[in-house]
């Protein structure tokens, strides 16, 4: 079995499909629930995502779609169903909707993200594992095989850039108000765990689901921009707001691409984690001013 659905065979992807329809409405989703916080609009166009993807998928057939009856047989692929997939990330963000993203730091918050996001994952996974039977989630976690130079060596550009553009950012913007006081051993010690989870979390559900599942259907590029549409949304609601979308729009692209290319969620959340590792200093830095002055330049 293939580590990774990038490595595995992909039928053709016509460049341009009415096929994108209905995943662009599914993930303009993602924005209408955590960025303008319009519950019945993100129902609504999940629902027109779906139905489209219904109707679409009812006049199709294997030749339509770019590989013959005959050719599908002898690879011993089966067309993926656009609206299984579709329906699964629905399903992801129905969860995570479910709870307010405002970063808080007591029990009950972490309990209640542990839950809906931890769901958001779990349950496609076992719907297409389990219910769909096809096995389009995974999670690979050495895909790629061992790390290349370059690949060593971005994991140190990721910490120097992260160090020269995040804290002008957080501080500057008063973004890190968004983020909630810690200015004690324990609630700092909250506040690493949170960011580091989160931080995981976001590779699980963002790339290894919804990217994983749109670029069976169309190509890596289209697929990398509507993943990056859900995964800057996410991240405007849990406090990335101001101007944070031109960081972490190129972050969510970035993170996307680097995926695909090495095939090792190893690496992509090593990446992760370095930058929020930078992230969490920033935060402790602008709520403690004087406690880590000599670190950053703002």
């Amino acid at each position: 079995m293939p580590a990774h659905p990038a490595a595995a065979p992909v039928l053709a992807r016509p460049a341009w499909s009415w096929r994108l329809a209905p995943a662009l409405l599914v993930c303009l989703a993602a924005p209408a629930f955590f960025v303008a916080r319009i519950p019945w609009l993100g129902w609504a166009l999940l629902a027109a995502g779906l139905l489209v993807a219904l109707l679409l998928e009812r006049g199709r057939s294997a030749v339509a779609e770019g590989v013959g009856m005959a050719d599908a047989a002898a690879t011993g692929i089966r067309n993926p169903s656009l609206l299984r997939d579709l329906s699964l990330i629905a399903v992801g963000l129905l969860i995570v909707s479910a709870i307010p993203l405002e970063a808080q730091l007591d029990n009950l918050a972490f309990l209640r993200f542990a839950v809906a996001l931890g769901g958001a994952v779990a349950v496609p996974y076992v719907i297409s594992r389990w219910v769909y039977r096809d096995h389009a989630i995974r999670f690979p976690w050495r895909g790629g095989g061992r790390w290349t130079t370059f690949q060593w060596t971005w994991l140190v550009a990721v910490l120097v850039l992260g160090w020269l553009i995040l804290p002008f950012y957080f501080i500057t913007s008063g973004v890190y108000q968004n983020w909630p006081v810690v200015d004690t051993p324990d609630l700092i010690a909250r506040l690493f765990v949170g960011v580091g989870a989160v931080g995981i979390w976001d590779e699980l559900f963002f790339i290894c689901t919804c990217f994983a599942l749109l670029r069976r259907h169309f190509p890596d590029w289209q697929a990398n921009a509507l993943q990056a549409i859900v995964f800057v949304s996410f991240l405007w609601e849990l406090g990335y707001r101001e101007w944070g979308p031109l960081l972490t729009i190129p972050f969510a692209l970035l993170q996307g691409f680097i995926f695909f290319k090495t095939r090792s969620l190893a690496y992509v959340v090593t990446v992760h984690l370095l930058f929020d590792a930078v992230v969490f200093l920033v935060l402790v830095h602008a709520h403690n001013p004087g406690l880590l002055d000599g670190l950053f330049l703002v």
